[in-house]
């Protein structure tokens, strides 16, 4: 008998990920954040981009650049940066159209709350935005609920096993050390995401441009984000 499908994909926890990692989330049943690996700095995990006036902006959690350390065991340094960023989004992105849409959740975030831990923070806000504002209803787990073996596409294959997948999302960067023969063997259907054709939207301070936080595409464009992230395919 075949297994039911089940699809999967497993990213690291990213800082207010642009809109490709919540169409991603969109394409499965199961969304593993996979925060038990090497913290590596100068990516996305701590930090994102705004669009402004003069150009994409960097926000940035304080959290050293030591790299010997797992992403769920990165803690944040100092608590002055939250409300930095709350007041850069709201000098940002206060006069788009919907800001005060995702307004109550920013605040919360970033003035109501305290985070000690990177990963903490990052899954909450993946998590939000992707059920309260983009609808998702993908289920979201976290790797250190297995106990995994191996490194690299061992390991991924392990999770995806006893995660009970039957087809598996990848990022585009992970065909340097994913092998289509691995998993063919274990049965296991491989896809890795395109993100070419995203849409233009009505988005401040022109040029446009694609690789800034997802809260880019929630501010401009409102209930109607989710058409610029996947409903443009017409699924």
């Amino acid at each position: 008998m075949l297994k039911p499908r089940h699809t999967v994909a497993i990213l690291q926890s990213n800082y207010l990920p642009w809109k490709g990692y919540f169409d991603i989330i969109h394409d499965v049943d199961t969304f593993i954040f996979y925060d038990d690996v090497q913290y590596t700095h100068s990516d996305w995990r701590n930090r994102n981009r705004v669009k402004t006036a003069q150009g994409p902006l960097w926000l940035t959690v304080p959290v050293g650049s030591r790299t010997d350390r797992r992403i769920c065991d990165v803690r944040i340094e100092d608590a002055a940066w939250a409300r930095r960023h709350w007041q850069t989004l709201r000098h940002q992105y206060g006069r788009a159209p919907h800001f005060a849409w995702v307004a109550p959740l920013l605040q919360e975030v970033y003035l109501e709350r305290s985070w000690t831990h990177l990963s903490e923070l990052n899954q909450f806000l993946v998590q939000r935005i992707a059920r309260d504002f983009l609808g998702l209803t993908t289920r979201f787990r976290d790797s250190r609920e297995w106990t995994l073996q191996g490194a690299k596409e061992a390991r991924i294959l392990e999770l995806l096993r006893q995660a009970g997948a039957t087809h598996y999302v990848s990022g585009p960067s992970a065909r340097d050390y994913l092998r289509q023969e691995s998993f063919d063997a274990a049965g296991i259907v491989l896809t890795y995401k395109d993100y070419a054709g995203y849409p233009e939207y009505p988005q401040a301070h022109p040029p446009f441009e694609h690789a800034v936080t997802v809260l880019d595409v929630l501010v401009h464009m409102g209930p109607d984000a989710p058409r610029a992230i996947w409903g443009w395919r017409g699924a």
